[in-house]
């Protein structure tokens, strides 16, 4: 039987780019888009094959059981009081999120540990995991690890800009950064910083929280990791081009012979933010399903840069266009 996958905001910009990329990447299951108005996902869901369902975060069960049995839950919308991700847990379906950051992950992580019968992935990373999974690829050819800076430019002209400027009231508070070994909380308009990029002029981005900082220091055991997020011209922009989403990844770090270095990254989607996202997210759900070829993983609480194979995530992207180089 086909795997039903339900993706609640399955009409917004990016859940409509999630629906859209499943169906893309050709696999046999059976879609169903949810949301407070069905009447406004009809035609989406008409081009993809998939149907809908009125659903709400605060009463999501009448939502779920229309939907049927479901597999897998994709969040791609708010739900601050996780009544959708228990309603979820506790019908049996995976979970996949991709709002949560280190200050509303202890409630969202406590249940879906406690109630989770399938995988329950956290995807509340910078592009649902895609920048913890490259700066892990850049920081293994490393011997030690002793910095990772990441930073994000969000072109304005990116479709999904508009909900960028409402939102950035919200990103510029206390940032969370790991400096010398220890956790630390920054004024982020106190502590901006200058980040470089090959062929274009530097721009200026802000600390914030992200789970990618969390993420990184655990795995690689840096003592210094931040996440940095700044506005700007884009390459597609500057290319003539549509607005692309770019990441800077710079990890500095020693050798086997214990040569210093740096190392920059550059991930740049073409087709924008939202796009960007989508592909984080179909890495995730083809993992936690088993449809990349390999077994699904056990039932619990899980987490990108530990269940995700780096190098398939990295040709997964490359095969949806996303642009990967090093710039040192």
């Amino acid at each position: 039987m086909s795997p039903r996958i339900l993706i609640a905001g399955g009409w917004g910009v990016v859940g409509g780019a999630v629906a859209r990329l499943i169906r893309e990447a050709g696999h046999d299951l059976e879609l169903v888009l949810g949301g407070r108005n069905p009447e406004s996902g009809a035609e989406l869901a008409k081009t993809l094959g998939a149907r809908t369902v009125r659903l709400g975060v605060n009463d999501p069960a009448p939502g779920l059981a229309e939907a049927g049995p479901v597999d897998l839950v994709i969040a791609a919308l708010q739900d601050p009081g996780d009544n959708l991700l228990m309603t979820a847990l506790r019908a049996g379906a995976g979970h996949i999120g991709i709002v949560r950051g280190p200050d509303s992950m202890a409630s969202t992580a406590i249940a879906a540990a406690a109630l989770a019968r399938r995988p329950a992935l956290m995807l509340g990373h910078w592009q649902a995991g895609v920048t913890t999974v490259v700066a892990l690829a850049t920081a293994r050819t490393f011997a030690v690890v002793e910095r990772v800076e990441m930073a994000a430019l969000y072109d304005y002209a990116d479709p999904i800009g508009p909900m960028t400027v409402a939102d950035a009231g919200g990103f510029v508070g206390q940032a969370q950064i790991r400096r010398g070994g220890a956790w630390t909380y920054l004024d982020a308009t106190q502590h901006g910083r200058s980040v470089a990029r090959p062929g274009q002029s530097a721009f200026d981005a802000l600390p914030m929280s992200v789970l990618d900082t969390p993420a990184l220091a655990a795995v690689t055991g840096a003592p210094d990791v931040r996440f940095d997020l700044g506005t700007g011209e884009s390459r597609g922009t500057a290319a003539g081009g549509g607005a692309s989403h770019d990441i800077y990844i710079d990890v500095t770090g020693r050798n086997a012979s214990g040569a210093v270095s740096t190392k920059q990254t550059i991930v740049s989607d073409p087709a924008g933010q939202a796009h960007l996202t989508a592909l984080g997210v179909l890495i995730g759900a083809e993992r936690v399903l088993g449809l990349d070829g390999a077994a699904p993983p056990a039932a619990g609480l899980h987490f990108p840069e530990t269940l995700l194979d780096i190098d398939r995530a990295l040709t997964r992207l490359t095969t949806f266009g996303v642009q990967i180089e090093s710039a040192t």
